[in-house]
């Protein structure tokens, strides 16, 4: 008798990183992460097992694994990971780190706070804080632009989203972001570390440094809670939240943790956007000229919100340089339970990491991708897939102030190239820090000269 017999084909192995190491790739991973998630696809493919030791982790470096991991089967990927923890321990369980019911819940009460009708009200204290940003700048004196950039979208974040002027407290939040920053990725990449309640000099500074962070978090807080504020912006609509089954609004440890998640992703980010900007159109004062040439209609009069629409150029601009320097570089998941990805087998409880950076360098989807050409979004291009750029992220974890950052950076932009140009000092390498966003490492130095 005949019988026939289906057979299933296995699932192709998954290429590995080499390394002799016992902890595997962690020490390329703590030396260089960006050129290994580079070398990991470049050499390997768009999946790529990443030993370490305890745990199974992958790479996926490709718009389909993009799109997979973060909208198609985004319930399955959850973010209970070692980096996750590790910022918990600064913004605890806010909008960033939540998750489930609880993360629905807190972005429906935000969403409100970024929807155009807000947004048209933020754009005067956009390009106000730029302005007298520049006012402050000695003609032909070093300026650390970075710097400046962060303490000026500190500013916009806190009269935009607080309606309260954290202004003097830049110089506490500055450093302090940093510390935290640089504490938390190292912690992440060195899973032998002691615990944060062990007094050694690296934990004493993190818990000063989130000591001072928390005091003027908390002092926001209180400030509020005595009644000094609108009812209109996202710290009101956060504290008048009610829960609809008990009628409790949140307690001061939530608000917290929400104002910590402003403070971070509020500002960090655009700050680098514009930084790594700087950098860009220091190397192509071509792209200045045509930025100059957009503005010129203005005659010198600072863009508003009823503007950004013909900031065409600008943001190109910025959209070119989030290609190049992503605001965060690597997105790392649990895997819920065993899955498949482009034909691979990922099992339950490995780790994924979707990396931004590498993505927006595919050849495959992006035409000369090293290169600076803010011309390429001019039109849409046939090679460029979904998930082929995502600087906020994508589907339903996308950061929910991509539109405001967007609007800061070209409102912010566009006001300092009206007033000033700024050159680069020359000696300086522009290294790309990747802590949990991406920095350029020892800030940006230029001189200011007046138009």
């Amino acid at each position: 008798m005949n019988s026939t017999a289906t057979l299933t084909a296995a699932p192709p192995v998954i290429p590995s990183f080499p390394t002799r190491s016992p902890l595997g790739v962690l020490p390329e991973l703590q030396r260089n992460p960006l050129e290994m998630m580079e070398r990991a696809a470049f050499e390997h493919g768009p999946v790529v097992r990443m030993p370490v030791p305890t745990v199974q982790a992958f790479a996926l470096a490709h718009p389909k694994a993009a799109e997979h991991v973060l909208v198609t089967n985004v319930k399955n990927y959850t973010k209970q990971t070692r980096g996750y923890d590790m910022l918990r321990l600064v913004l605890g369980n806010g909008l960033v780190t939540s998750e489930g019911t609880f993360w629905k819940r807190q972005r429906r009460i935000a969403q409100p706070a970024f929807h155009r009708e807000r947004m048209s009200s933020f754009a005067q204290s956009m390009t106000r804080a730029a302005s007298e940003m520049v006012d402050g700048w000695a003609p032909g004196q070093p300026i650390d632009v970075a710097h400046e950039f962060m303490r000026c979208t500190l500013r916009v974040v806190g009269e935009t989203l607080l309606s309260t002027d954290v202004t003097s407290e830049a110089d506490t939040v500055g450093p302090a972001l940093t510390t935290l920053l640089e504490h938390l990725i190292h912690r992440t990449t060195h899973p032998l570390s002691l615990p944060e309640w062990v007094p050694t000099p690296a934990n004493q500074e993190f818990n000063r440094a989130l000591e001072r962070l928390d005091a003027v978090v908390l002092d926001v807080i209180a400030r509020r809670r005595a009644g000094n504020g609108p009812d209109g912006d996202l710290l009101a609509m956060l504290m008048n939240m009610k829960d609809p089954e008990t009628g409790e609004g949140m307690d001061d440890a939530q608000l917290r943790d929400e104002v910590m998640t402003i403070f971070l992703a509020g500002h960090e980010t655009t700050a680098n956007l514009l930084s790594w900007t700087t950098v860009l159109l220091g190397r192509a004062p071509g792209v200045e000229r045509k930025l100059l040439e957009e503005l010129a209609p203005f005659g010198g009069r600072p863009p508003g919100f009823a503007d950004v629409p013909q900031l065409t150029y600008s943001s190109m601009v910025l959209k070119e340089s989030m290609r190049l320097f992503p605001p965060v570089w690597t997105l790392g998941r649990l895997v819920q339970a065993d899955d498949e990805v482009m034909g691979y087998h990922l099992p339950k409880g490995a780790l994924v990491f979707v990396s931004p950076w590498v993505i927006h360098r595919l050849p495959e989807f992006w035409k000369d991708p090293q290169a600076f050409d803010p011309e390429r979004w001019a039109e849409e291009d046939p090679r460029r897939a979904r998930g082929s750029y995502l600087p906020f992220s994508m589907g339903q974890r996308k950061c929910i102030g991509d539109s405001f950052a967007m609007m800061e950076g070209q409102l912010i932009l566009s006001t300092v190239l009206q007033r000033v140009h700024l050159s680069l000092l020359p000696g300086q390498t522009f290294e790309p820090e990747p802590v949990i966003t991406l920095r350029p490492k020892g800030g940006v130095r230029v001189i200011a000269t007046r138009r």
